[in-house]
């Protein structure tokens, strides 16, 4: 840290160029809102149809407004044009480089869709929802100028770069579809249509327009209107954010994960240090505080994430959207430190090396205590749920023990130094860093977790000499030799995590065959007609005929199951407990290769630039992050359990809302929406679905019993058009479960998009009628109801 305190001393300024104070609460209130669209989405409140009608009012109505009324009150004598010539570049270069590498790499048969959306992914940022508040927190009262630009740079992308992306994607279209050729110029024509034709595009040139025509005042009798308009999209566009990351995630697939690496960095880390650099070679005329906080301004546009409306794109060209959606969500939350970071280097200049020092070991101590706690919740996890007996998941539990340990190390360290006893420093030191060290190749399994990390420290020990200064920096307790092997583990780990992907890639392969071959064996004995020794064994015993037995049998089948006696129910308990999650690790896996990069960046910079900069104190902030945050990752994957934690707390929220007498009401208490679904259902779909997916499986030794699968039905209702999307259908079928058409076979579920057991329940349609008084309107309404879905 001692070229680094020179560094900071002697570029140390009289006033900050923005406001730190506030950029917290941005953030917290950005990503909160982004939260609380993620959860209505994920709990069902709002399904991925209802959901695109306000992305149509975000997208038509609320973001035109927006930019039509700034752009005609924008003042252009004011614009920095060299600033935005920067940012241009830097995009263009960065669309160039990303879309070369594409052709170059990418298979031939899905080269030039790649190459239309890779670049726009690494390209277009989430300006107005994510970037206007965070621009807005930190220069309101420094450089207020600032915020005109977040209008003028997004056009960049919309009207420049995103039509060659368009153009590629059209030719891919045009290789595929081989019936139907159309000639290049038309191809160019309509993507500069769709262009234009964009509300966004469009509201851009009016408001440019208007401007000049206006000269720079809204009318009295439009401001009001573009007000209202305008206001509503903040929340709106984050909330609906939140609400089309639900379900990206299972979009992804073993063979992607390379190229999600590889356009974050191209997001996160190239495009925000061409910028800076383009900004810094091409506006070298304004007064140097200017220069630097343009310059930093710059590398902070650059950090926005990537915009959702790319998710868009791939969905309507259907094209790469295993690796575009899923990026976008990690992209999205990746973001959100790097950014903070990003803010503190703006404050840098201001600090001196000691608070700096001091602000890293506090920031280090605030998040070891928060995420101590989350690390705490995500093992009692693991351990009521079981699964810390299965692979990967036992390694996982390994993981979160050291990331145990290295939050009570830091702890620790923060009050040791504060001590002059050197013996506590070296023990302390030696629990923080074994352990931060198993963090970085946890992939290994159990014995490299606590040997290998324990030799390299005790290494350290016999050759190093530690600081003997109170208040150093744990990083470099042990100078270079200390940065040295952590930069030699750091990159066996990205290896070994490398090689664990693949691994886990090859696993998955393993158990789709064993659940297939599972699946077959259990419907073979399942569905098996019964013996006829056993028959005849049933007539013997109880003196009956073997038909009257299995009717029987079946009655008692119908009422409900229990785990000891049915075989429906401990397959059930059998697929939930037996759940890999390997997509969930191969997510793990991703972030936290992005953070051993980032570290062993850190130790590289170190190592061959003694005087690093700001730059590298922004590193050094993320690197902490990850180092002391790893718990928030493995909390958000791991924490949150579907069956231990989101459906009982989802089933007790419902028993509360709608009351304790939920079970006891009867028809007349049914809402009116409920008995129509029931009556539309049992009149005229219910016997061609029974037909369709209702299988008769073993239930008991000697017992059958008719049954289907919740996702079977899923896929029945959005197949006959009942439902528009999956989670539409959940819903139809929870107002069947409701309405007691269906019932799950031990009644402890409500109805999910999974495989758990249901079964159709006698009923007659008369069950569902509505008052006699209306009972004709009734059925007019559901025959035209019937018209119109079929």
């Amino acid at each position: 840290m001692a070229g680094l305190a020179t560094t900071m001393n002697s570029s140390m300024t009289s006033a900050p160029s923005m406001s730190i104070d506030r950029l917290f609460p941005a953030l917290l209130e950005c990503f909160g809102i982004i939260l609380c669209g993620y959860f209505a989405g994920r709990i069902n409140i709002i399904t991925s149809t209802q959901a695109k009608g306000l992305g149509n009012f975000v997208s038509t109505f609320a973001l035109p407004a927006l930019l039509f009324k700034n752009m005609v009150v924008l003042d252009f004598t004011h614009v920095n044009w060299n600033f935005l010539l920067s940012i241009l570049v830097a995009k263009v270069a960065v669309f160039i480089i990303v879309c070369i590498l594409t052709l170059l790499v990418a298979s031939p048969e899905n080269r030039f869709s790649k190459a239309g959306l890779f670049p726009i992914f690494a390209t277009q940022s989430n300006d107005f929802a994510l970037g206007y508040p965070i621009v807005e927190a930190l220069y309101i009262d420094t450089y207020p100028e600032y915020l005109q630009y977040i209008y003028l740079v997004a056009p960049v992308s919309l009207m420049l770069l995103n039509p060659i992306g368009f153009i590629f994607c059209e030719i891919q279209k045009w290789k595929e579809n081989t019936t139907h050729q159309q000639s290049k110029l038309k191809t160019i024509g309509l993507v500069l249509f769709q262009v234009f034709k964009n509300p966004i595009v469009f509201m851009v040139i009016v408001g440019i327009c208007g401007n000049f025509i206006l000269k720079q005042k809204i009318p009295v009798f439009m401001g009001e209107f573009l007000d209202g308009l305008s206001s509503s999209f903040s929340g709106s566009a984050l909330f609906y954010l939140g609400l089309t990351m639900v379900g990206q995630i299972k979009k992804l697939k073993k063979n992607s994960f390379v190229a999600i690496i590889l356009l974050i960095t191209a997001k996160l880390l190239v495009l925000p240090l061409i910028s800076r650099e383009m900004v810094e070679l091409l506006d070298n005329g304004n007064t140097e505080a200017n220069y630097t906080s343009l310059s930093n301004y710059a590398f902070l546009y650059g950090v926005f994430p990537t915009a959702p409306s790319v998710a868009i794109f791939a969905s309507q060209y259907n094209m790469e959207m295993e690796i575009v959606t899923p990026g976008m969500v990690i992209n999205t939350f990746v973001s959100a430190p790097i950014m903070y970071m990003s803010a503190w280097l703006l404050t840098i200049p201001s600090m001196h090396a000691k608070l700096l020092l001091s602000a890293l070991q506090s920031v280090s101590f605030d998040i070891s205590i928060v995420t101590l706690f989350f690390l705490i919740w995500s093992l009692a996890v693991m351990l009521l749920s079981k699964k810390f007996k299965q692979m990967p998941h036992l390694f996982t539990v390994n993981l979160l023990l050291a990331q145990c340990m290295v939050s009570v190390g830091m702890i620790m360290w923060y009050f040791i130094t504060k001590q002059t006893y050197r013996l506590g420093q070296v023990l302390v030191f030696i629990v923080l860093y074994s352990s931060l060290y198993s963090t970085y190749i946890w992939t290994v399994g159990t014995f490299c977790l606590v040997r290998i990390p324990a030799l390299i420290v005790g290494i350290l020990l016999i050759t190093g000499h530690p600081n003997t200064r109170n208040d150093c920096d744990s990083a470099f307790f042990y100078g270079n030799a200390q940065v040295i092997s952590t930069a030699v583990v750091l990159s066996c780990s990205i290896l070994i995590a490398g090689l664990s992907l693949m691994c886990l890639s090859r696993n998955r392969q393993q158990n789709t065959y064993q659940i297939l071959e599972r699946n077959s064996v259990s419907s073979n004995v399942v569905e098996e007609p019964m013996l006829k020794d056993q028959s005849e064994n049933v007539v013997t015993v109880n003196n009956e005929q073997p038909g009257t037995e299995l009717v029987v049998e079946k009655e008692q089948c119908r009422t409900l199951c229990t785990s000891e006696n049915c075989m429906l129910v401990q397959e059930e308990q059998l697929l939930q407990n037996a759940d890999p999650q390997l997509g969930r690790h191969v997510l793990l896996c991703l972030l936290l290769i992005i953070g051993l990069f980032a570290n062993v960046s850190s130790c590289l910079w170190w190592l061959f630039n003694h005087e690093p900069g700001r730059l590298y104190v922004e590193l050094q902030f993320f690197c902490v992050i990850f180092n002391f945050g790893q718990g928030f990752i493995s909390f958000g994957i791991f924490g949150l359990d579907k069956h231990l934690i989101i459906l009982p707390c989802k089933k007790r929220l419902e028993f509360l809302w709608h009351g304790r007498d939920i079970a006891a009401q009867n028809d007349s208490a049914i809402r009116e929406e409920m008995k129509m679904t029931c009556q539309q259902f049992v009149q005229y779909h219910k016997n061609q679905c029974a037909s369709d997916i209702v299988k008769e499986r073993r239930c008991g030794a000697q017992s059958y019993t008719d049954v289907f699968q919740g996702c079977h039905l899923v896929d029945w209702l959005i197949q006959v058009g009942l439902a528009h999307d999956r989670g539409e259908a959940v819903n139809y079928g929870n107002r069947l479960l409701k309405g007691g058409v269906i019932q799950h076979i031990t009644e402890d579920y409500s109805f999910c998009d999974e495989s758990l057991y249901y079964r159709m329940m006698p009923m007659r349609i008369g069950t569902f009628s509505g008052p006699s008084v209306g009972g004709s309107v009734l059925n007019v309404s559901m025959i035209i109801i019937v018209i119109i879905n079929h």
